[in-house]
């Protein structure tokens, strides 16, 4: 599949690291570092701007390295962008370190899944059919 986008950025387009990559990694289009006080959040731009075909989203979801090296994650995760959303890709980081760190121009600060999304249509009832699980949420099938 094919997908238009428009590349804004000082950064070469998005791309898989390797062939069953399933995310592209994406880039920090900044110029100067932005520092990251411990919890603080920022919007981080990506200069990026893509259209999507209907029935797809783009998942914007961490990379596992950066939050182990530096503490440094994605919030609203996955977070989503529609298939008719035009404006700037924006990626909201927090620093969950216990110290400053920086984001830096170019620097790989997330990756990008294209998706298939299914339109399902509600259906109001007064019941609903019963599993071996029922209502057992958070935690309910132990530790080990």
């Amino acid at each position: 599949m094919k997908v238009k986008i428009v590349n804004q950025s000082n950064n070469p387009l998005p791309e898989y690291s390797t062939d069953r990559s399933s995310g592209m990694d994406i880039k920090a289009n900044i110029d100067e570092p932005i520092k990251l006080k411990p919890l603080e959040r920022s919007l981080v731009p990506t200069g990026l701007y893509i259209e999507l075909p209907e029935g797809y989203e783009a998942q914007i979801r961490p990379r596992s390295g950066l939050t182990l090296k530096k503490g440094i994650t994605v919030l609203n995760t996955p977070g989503t962008v529609d298939s008719d959303y035009r404006g700037e890709i924006g990626i909201i980081m927090i620093n969950l370190s216990n110290k400053k760190v920086e984001v830096t121009p170019g620097e790989r600060i997330c990756q990008m899944v294209i998706a298939r999304v299914e339109k399902i249509q509600l259906e109001e009832t007064d019941q609903i059919s019963e599993t071996a699980r029922s209502n057992g949420g958070f935690g309910h099938t132990g530790t080990h």
